[in-house]
């Protein structure tokens, strides 16, 4: 018998062979998906039906506890009619009441629903995270790192000018890309540290850094040099956002801020915007992350400046003993984790940056 790897391939094999395997891939990706879909479609259901039984015959968590084992004796191959996962259904459909196909919540596997309920009191909240770990691709390891770190409450804090500088629906853009506090504790560092030493921790970490940065950061470089008539210049920190189409001009200081630096991040931006900003590029913004600030001289001092900025400060100590102490352990997270369907979809190698 003649081994199939021994025939003479017809011209254009390899690229038909590359074509069907992008379309399988993409249809398995698309069944996954559906699947997903219809497990939360029944999940919500189930959970909707709890809470009309338990409003019309007063079920209490006794009669819960007997569905689920009835229902497990009657599927045993699905792993997520327990008890406890019967109460996030019920949860589910009661933080989110309309039909939840069209929401965005709709589109997360089971995983990250369970997180939102148990993480988030606010449904405000919920329906923020839910939508970003939508659009971005959270795995559920990223949405419950974004949710303790408090990254909705940072986002878009940061003082700024971007109003004054930028026009309409740019401004606001903008000013969301800037965070306060920045939370570096992934750094590991501790006390005082000097700038240039934050700067390469910030670099080596570079995975790291993006994520707390947010989406749509590249890295472009570090102490990009600027040559303007034989004056040597260097910024410290310069990314692009893909998303805005601009380039972000970071600045670090350990210190507490002062007005020189709005002017030194006001020069930094004007050069960027010159002489690396195209035609089709936005207006290049600035951020100067320091140590501490006083928000009213930060004011003050944007005020004036003519370039698009705005001031952050930043954290990287670890919380201290007793904070640490009131959170879940890894054991209790995981253990919470482990009640939810098991989802192929949910693999870490979803989250985006």
């Amino acid at each position: 018998m003649t081994d199939a790897r021994d025939l003479t391939l017809p011209a254009g094999y390899t690229d038909l062979l590359g074509e069907l395997k992008v379309r399988v891939r993409a249809a398995r990706i698309q069944a996954l998906r559906t699947v997903n879909t219809q497990l939360i479609e029944l999940y919500w259901s189930i959970g909707k039906t709890i809470l009309e039984r338990q409003e019309l015959e007063q079920w209490g968590s006794g009669v819960i506890g007997r569905l689920a084992d009835d229902l497990r004796a009657e599927f045993p191959e699905m792993k997520g009619l327990s008890r406890s996962n019967l109460f996030y259904m019920r949860g589910f459909a009661a933080s989110w009441p309309d039909p939840i196909v069209q929401q965005p919540v709709g589109q997360l596997p089971w995983g990250h629903v369970t997180v939102l309920l148990d993480k988030l009191d606010d449904q405000q909240k919920r329906d923020w995270y839910a939508s970003a770990a939508v659009e971005y691709g959270w795995s559920r390891n990223v949405l419950m790192n974004m949710i303790m770190n408090k990254t909705l409450e940072r986002t878009g804090a940061a003082p700024s000018n971007f109003v004054q500088r930028l026009v309409g629906r740019d401004s606001e853009l903008a000013q969301q890309v800037a965070k306060d506090p920045y939370n570096f504790e992934f750094l590991g560092l501790s006390g005082e540290v000097a700038e240039r030493d934050l700067e390469n921790a910030l670099t080596s970490r570079i995975t790291e850094t993006l994520r707390e940065l947010g989406p749509g950061f590249a890295f472009v470089g570090r102490q990009v040099h600027f040559d303007v008539d034989g004056d040597d210049f260097y910024v410290d920190l310069l990314f692009f956002h893909i998303e805005h189409s601009r380039y972000v001009v970071i600045e670090l200081k350990t210190g507490k801020f002062q007005p020189e630096y709005a002017g030194k991040l006001n020069f930094y931006v004007a050069l960027v915007d010159d002489v690396l900003r195209r035609d089709h590029h936005n207006e290049t913004i600035g951020i100067l992350i320091c140590g501490t600030k006083n928000d009213r001289s930060v004011r003050y001092s944007l005020g004036r400046s003519t370039s698009p900025m705005a001031v952050a400060a930043y954290t990287y100590d670890k919380l201290p003993p007793g904070e640490q102490q009131a959170l879940p352990d890894e054991g209790h997270i995981v253990a919470a984790l482990q009640w939810a369907e098991p989802n192929p979809n949910d693999a870490d190698s979803r989250g985006a940056i």
